[in-house]
């Protein structure tokens, strides 16, 4: 098995390829970038982002975003490995919210430790050089003999090295499960029956700013204060990741880890409450740690989930097809990181490079229009209201209004124009050509964190 599953990897093909993909989603991504001092933009590494978007039976649908690091090749093993475990049958129509989530949780469970016994025989290989190379001597002064060890020990540390963070979505019987392992990030958009459009980000990145992760550490004997101003966790962000047998297996080693009584960084996802679909019109977004640094980088945190969702409001409302919409965001953050780089202003140290960027976009009950639909063209324009705090433990909540482009319900189209009006008395419009973002304001009020908006239908099921 651990041989079949080590072939999976290094093959450039994937069973996956045979799988139908959904058609209701689109996907962007951008490689890595550093911004030289004479103008020129490098690529440091190799992409090592993922993603998956497949129609599964019975009515299920599979999305995933993958943040790799020291290479792809375990976010390329979990994109393949998780579909296998969760669309080959093992999701039944009849099963309950609780089976749903058991599966899930056994799923990444499944991956990890299938992950690991590809690299078992290089680990073991590893070890093995390990204790037959002199310790404190440099490489010029080792035998030629004890010299092909030790070339041979780097090549087995980049092929057992990285790891990868994970947010997958299922849709099941028409509800929503967000299973989150790292730092990607998931937003919930959806319309409500009062006109109003929310959204919600669904779960917390798991860092050292997360106070039930920083419990969950304390728990394990590691001292808090440490972790919070290291904030990075062997060169990562993350309290949770798949792969990565440094922190899994040589925890011990690592001076803040090392005091552990158990494995600290794990693999177990915190999978969300599930949220019906019923009915709801809007969009659901997956992006990876990299798209948010470089717009987090850009204009600082506050305001992040808020000029995400306004920019795809707006490339919904003129772009024909979702991958252009996904792209097109994508290309609009990695425009803002340059320029303000480019323009020496406060923020330019923070964005001497980016990271990989992947945005997927994923539409509920949302049907495009053949072309360019503006809000004078028979779009209906819904307002946005957006809870978004960066402290997890903040009470505050802050709102955005925008206006999302949804394509009307009634008359038909004419050459690019509806018919029949559908814009309401009161709803709010734009001046022709102004783009949608521009109607951007920004509220603070105070409330608690798990009433997301005015409205109640299912803002309090997300923490």
């Amino acid at each position: 098995m651990a041989s079949q599953r080590r072939q999976m990897m290094q093959s450039h093909q994937s069973w996956t390829d045979d799988l139908p993909l959904c058609q209701m989603c689109g996907v962007g991504t951008a490689p890595n970038c550093t911004y030289g001092p004479d103008g020129k933009d490098t690529q440091s590494h190799p992409n090592e982002d993922g993603h998956f978007r497949f129609r599964g039976e019975e009515g299920c649908f599979l999305y995933g975003v993958f943040n790799g690091f020291d290479g792809s090749r375990v976010s390329s093993f979990v994109s393949q490995c998780l579909t296998a475990e969760l669309l080959l049958g093992q999701l039944k129509s009849t099963h309950t919210d609780s089976d749903v989530r058991r599966i899930l949780s056994q799923a990444f469970d499944v991956v990890e430790k299938s992950y690991f016994e590809t690299i078992g025989d290089a680990l073991a290989e590893k070890a093995t050089i390990i204790s037959q190379l002199p310790e404190g001597v440099s490489f010029h002064q080792l035998s030629p003999q004890s010299q092909k060890l030790s070339e041979r020990l780097k090549d087995l540390e980049q092929e057992v090295s990285g790891g990868a963070t994970a947010v997958v979505a299922l849709i099941h019987n028409n509800k929503l499960y967000i299973a989150n392992v790292g730092t990607n990030r998931a937003l919930l958009c959806k319309s409500t029956s009062d006109g109003q459009n929310q959204v919600i980000q669904i779960g917390r990145p798991h860092t050292t700013e997360n106070e039930d992760e920083l419990q969950r550490l304390a728990g394990l004997g590691l001292d808090v204060s440490g972790l919070r101003q290291a904030a990075l966790i062997a060169g990562q962000s993350s309290t949770r990741r798949i792969g990565d047998y440094r922190v899994k297996y040589n925890y011990t080693d690592i001076d803040l880890l090392s005091a552990a009584k158990n494995k600290p960084i794990i693999a177990e996802p915190e999978i969300q409450a599930s949220q019906s679909l019923e009915g709801v019109t809007g969009f659901l977004l997956l992006m990876s740690e990299g798209l948010i640094k470089a717009l987090e980088s850009a204009h600082g945190p506050e305001q992040a989930n808020q000029e995400m969702v306004a920019m795809v409001a707006a490339e919904l409302a003129q772009q024909g097809s979702l991958e252009a919409v996904a792209q097109s965001v994508v290309e609009r953050v990695k425009r803002l990181h340059h320029d303000v780089y480019a323009s020496g202003r406060q923020r330019a140290s923070h964005c001497s490079r980016h990271e990989d960027m992947t945005l997927l976009i994923r539409t509920l009950n949302y049907t495009l229009a053949d072309g360019a639909l503006t809000p004078t063209q028979g779009g209906r324009i819904y307002p946005v209201s957006v809870p978004y705090s960066n402290c997890p433990s903040s009470t505050s909540k802050t709102s955005v209004t925008l206006s999302l482009v949804m394509p009307s319900q009634g008359g038909t189209l004419t050459n690019g124009t509806n018919t029949a009006s559908t814009l309401e008395e009161g709803t709010p419009t734009h001046t022709p050509g102004q783009s949608p973002t521009t109607t951007l304001h920004s509220t603070n009020n105070q409330t608690t964190q798990s009433s997301s908006s005015s409205s109640g239908d299912g803002g309090s099921l997300f923490r």
